[in-house]
C-alpha cells in the first residue's frame, strides 16, 4: 500500500525515525515515501495518494507541529488512515485522538508500523479501512527486542541540508547521526524518555550502527552525531562500537550524549573516546543546587560536574553542559551562581546562550509530577500546547527567563559570539536582582576553539518566545517547509 513517513523536526539532523521504519516497510514490499518537513515542502500529491500516513513525534517541538499540520493532512485525504508514532505520540494519545489520529504506536515502533500496513492492507476495499477514531490493535507502547534493519537514508534530503558542526579554524564538517541505543536506564524525574520507557533500554546491533555510519560516510558526512540517550548506558557495547569506528573510519569525527553520574563512574574510558575521533560530549546537567538535583533525581552531585569539567580539561577533551536554569525552585542567587560557575570554570563559549533562558517542560506523565511541591504548583495540563503550565512565586524569575531568552534570539539573529551574549545576560542578570554586575573578565579560548553542531540540543524545555511564534505560522501555510529554529525537546 501506498505510505507517506512525515517528520516535522529532529533536531536539524536527518530523521532516524523516517530512515528506520523506511527499511522495515520497504522489506515487506510497500511503496513508501517520506518526508521531512523540516527541509522539504508537503506534498500533496503523495498524501492524497496514501492509505496510510505516519507522523514521527520523537520530541515536544515535533509534536506541536504536527498538531498544526494534522487537519490539512486530514483535508487533502480524509480517508487515509493516521498514525502518530515516537516517544511522544502515547504521551498525548488522547490529544492526538481528538484531532482523527487513529494509531498510535509509541516505545519500539518499527514492528508496530509494520504490523500497521499489514492490516491496512487486509481491509480492502479501501472504505473498510479504520481511517478515524478506532480501537487500535497494537499496544500504545510496546518494548519488544527487535531486531533492526540498517536505516534506509535514501529518500531523505542531502547530508548537506541538515546542521554542520563548526569546527576550529571556522571550517565546517557535514554531519551524519545514528543511535547505538534506544531508551533509558535512569528515571530522571524531568526527562521525557522515563513515561515511555520507564528504566528499559535497547540496544542496536554494532553491525547495523556501522552500516547505518558507512552508508552516511559515503553520502558526505565527515561528523557522525549518536543520538542515544546516553551513549554509556551500555558500556561494553559503546566501547566497542567506537573502535570499531575509529579503525574504519579514523578521519570522521563524532560526537555523544553521556550523563554527568556516567562520565564520572567511567572515567577511565574518556580517554578512548578521545583518541578515536570524539568531538565533544554533551552532557544534561540541569542544575547546580544539589537539593534540586536530588529533587530531579538526576543522579549526580555539583561536585560531579566541576570534577567532570575538570577531567576534560585536563584531558583536552570538549565538554558541552546543558542546562534547565529556570524551575519552580530556581531564585534570583542560584541563577547568578549558575553564571558565576560557567564564567570561572571558562564555560561560556561550551554554553549555547539559549540554554541559560530555557524553563521546565512538564509533560503529561513526567515523574516530576510525584513531587507534591510541583503538583500543587501547576495549572491544569494543556492539550494544546501539551505541558502542564507553571509560573514561579517569584515573578522576577519568569521575568528574567523571557529576557535571557530575548536575549540569546537576538545574539543569534546577530551572529554576535558567545561571550558577547553571555556578558549581556551577566549584566541582565545581576540588573534584575538589583545587583551591580562586576566587571567580567572573559578569559576565554576563542569561540572557533570550540566545536559545536549549528543547531544546539536541548532537553527538557518549554518552547521559547519564538519558537512558539514559529510552531504558530506552520497552522497558516503548511505547503512552506517548517521553519528551523533552535531545537527544544
Amino acid at each position: 500500500m501506498n505510505i507517506v513517513l512525515i517528520s516535522t523536526y529532529e533536531l536539524g539532523r536527518q530523521p532516524f525515525g523516517l530512515a528506520s521504519p523506511l527499511a522495515w516497510l520497504r522489506k515487506h514490499g510497500h511503496d513508501v515515501m517520506c518526508l521531512d518537513l523540516s527541509r522539504q515542502s508537503l506534498d500533496e500529491t503523495a498524501i492524497r495518494a496514501a492509505g496510510l500516513v505516519a507522523i514521527y513525534l520523537p520530541m515536544h517541538t515535533a509534536t506541536r507541529l504536527a498538531a498544526k499540520l494534522i487537519p490539512s493532512l486530514r483535508a487533502l485525504n480524509p480517508q487515509a488512515h493516521l498514525c502518530c508514532y515516537g516517544l511522544y505520540a502515547p504521551m498525548n494519545a488522547d490529544y492526538l485522538r481528538t484531532l482523527g489520529v487513529a494509531t498510535i504506536l509509541g516505545g519500539e515502533f518499527e514492528q508496530g508500523l509494520v504490523r500497521l500496513a499489514e492490516q491496512l492492507h487486509a481491509a480492502q476495499p479501501p472504505a473498510e479501512r479504520p481511517a478515524g477514531n478506532s480501537s487500535q490493535s497494537q499496544p500504545l507502547v510496546s518494548l519488544e527486542r527487535l531486531a533492526f534493519e540498517v536505516p534506509d537514508r535514501s529518500d531523505m534530503p542531502a547530508i548537506g541540508k541538515y546542521a554542520h558542526l563548526v569546527v576550529p579554524g571556522g571550517g565546517f564538517r557535514l554531519v551524519g547521526s545514528t543511535e547505538a541505543s534506544r531508551g533509558c536506564k535512569h528515571l530522571c524525574r524531568h526527562c521525557p524518555i522515563v513515561p515511555v520507557y520507564k528504566g528499559v533500554f535497547r540496544i542496536v546491533s554494532r553491525d547495523v550502527v556501522m552500516q547505518d555510519v558507512r552508508n552516511q560516510v559515503a553520502a558526505g558526512a565527515q561528523h557522525i552525531s549518536f543520538g542515544d540517550p546516553d551513549f554509556f548506558n551500555g558500556i561494553r557495547h559503546a566501547m566497542e562500537l567506537v573502535e570499531e569506528f575509529h579503525r574504519e573510519f579514523s578521519g570522521v569525527t563524532y560526537d555523544v550524549t553521556i550523563k554527568v553520574e556516567h562520565l564520572r563512574k567511567y572515567e577511565a574510558h574518556l580517554p578512548k573516546l578521545r583518541d578515536t575521533g570524539c568531538f565533544f560530549v554533551i552532557s544534561a546537567v540541569e542544575y547546580l543546587d544539589d537539593a534540586v538535583l536530588r529533587a530531579l533525581d538526576k543522579g549526580h552531585t555539583r561536585e560531579d560536574f566541576l570534577h567532570v569539567v575538570r577531567t576534560f580539561r585536563s584531558l583536552g577533551m570538549t565538554l558541552h553542559p546543558t542546562f534547565v536554569p529556570f524551575t519552580r525552585w530556581t531564585t534570583m542567587e542560584s541563577y547568578l551562581d549558575l553564571l558565576r560557575v560557567i564564567h570561572s570554570e571558562s564555560l561560556i563559549e561550551n554554553v549555547a546562550p539559549i540554554q541559560l533562558g530555557i524553563r521546565l517542560l512538564i509533560p503529561e506523565g513526567s515523574r516530576i509530577l510525584e513531587l507534591d511541591e510541583v503538583r500543587n504548583n501547576v495549572g491544569p495540563f494543556d492539550p494544546e500546547s501539551l505541558f502542564y503550565p507553571w509560573k514561579h512565586d517569584d515573578p522576577r524569575v519568569d521575568a528574567l527567563s523571557e529576557m535571557v531568552q530575548a536575549i540569546a534570539a537576538e545574539g543569534d539573529r546577530r551572529k554576535e559570539s558567545r561571550s558577547a551574549v553571555f556578558e549581556r545576560i551577566w549584566k541582565a542578570a545581576h540588573a534584575a536582582a538589583g545587583l551591580a554586575a562586576p566587571k567580567l573578565e572573559v578569559a576565554q579560548l576563542p569561540a572557533a576553539a570550540i566545536p559545536f553542531l549549528s543547531e544546539p540540543w536541548y532537553c527538557c524545555a518549554e518552547p521559547t518566545r519564538e519558537q512558539f511564534v514559529s510552531i504558530g505560522q506552520v497552522a497558516k501555510k503548511t505547503e512552506e517547509p517548517m521553519p528551523v529554529t533552535g531545537s527544544y525537546v
